[in-house]
């Protein structure tokens, strides 16, 4: 247990880190990590990815308050639109648990497989969200958050490469759009922990420390120390070349992606 608490901590600094300098949630390298830490640690092979899952969501929990934080002091969060999402993504995320715990192992592997390759493509190539000219009614706000809490609880992600492209669709500048997918990173990440530990609450064969399918060591020690590496990565976004350092990113994704495919 200590080895992989320390492990975590390493895992913490690097996606905080990478947080700040991309503004995009941890999930997507925790997850691939996680899978390869818990099944080299021996943890059983049908529980490996629920655990993955469920231990980066929780830990984005911790990013997400931090994250929040500082967009609220700057101003940037439009709180009517997060209230107006929360619903939906409430509900898709504790959906999206449920959907998860009964595919199997290699199902969810694959779809994760093809979310790091979207994304991966979308840095490699700076897709950028266009704005458009969608209206935006509370109903669609409600469809399309149980879209992106669905999805985002499957994969173990906050979302905002999801949240981002639909807010800037309605016109919403980019700099509140970041700063409202990361305040809707925060309910996505609270309903699908809670719902991942209630749903493998009576679980045979979980590891020492599990809380349902969340790992506990690896939770506190990511989610800690990524908060204190988040700010250091946000002052080195404005210094370093952003550009070429989301394809080098990019190319990890594509290669996290591959080593999950086979797996």
């Amino acid at each position: 247990m200590i080895e992989i608490f320390l492990v975590s901590i390493l895992l913490g600094i690097v996606t905080g880190l990478l947080a700040g300098l991309f503004g995009i949630g941890g999930g997507l390298v925790i997850v691939p990590v996680l899978v390869m830490l818990f099944t080299a640690q021996g943890f059983p092979a049908e529980l490996v990815m629920l655990m993955a899952v469920a231990t980066s969501l929780a830990a984005i929990i911790l990013t997400a308050i931090a994250s929040v934080s500082a967009h609220h002091r700057l101003g940037a969060v439009v709180w009517a639109k997060v209230f107006s999402l929360s619903p939906g993504i409430i509900i898709g995320a504790a959906l999206g648990a449920v959907v998860a715990k009964h595919i199997s192992g290699d199902t969810l592997r694959y779809i994760l497989v093809v979310f790091l390759l979207y994304v991966g493509l979308q840095m490699a190539f700076q897709v950028k969200p266009k704005p458009g000219k969608v209206t935006q009614s509370k109903a669609l706000d409600f469809l399309v958050a149980n879209f992106i809490g669905l999805l985002s609880s499957i994969v173990g992600i906050g979302g905002g490469t999801l949240t981002v492209p639909y807010l800037v669709s309605g016109q919403m500048l980019m700099r509140n759009a970041v700063a409202v997918a990361s305040a809707c990173g925060l309910p996505i990440a609270v309903a699908g922990t809670v719902s991942y530990a209630l749903l493998g609450w009576n679980a045979t064969q979980l590891p020492e420390w599990s809380l349902g399918y969340v790992y506990l060591p690896v939770f506190i020690g990511t989610g800690l120390s990524s908060i204190m590496t988040a700010p250091i990565g946000a002052k080195l976004a404005n210094k370093l070349p952003a550009a070429k350092l989301k394809r080098y990113f990019s190319m990890l994704l594509f290669i996290m992606a591959a080593k999950l495919m086979w797996h």
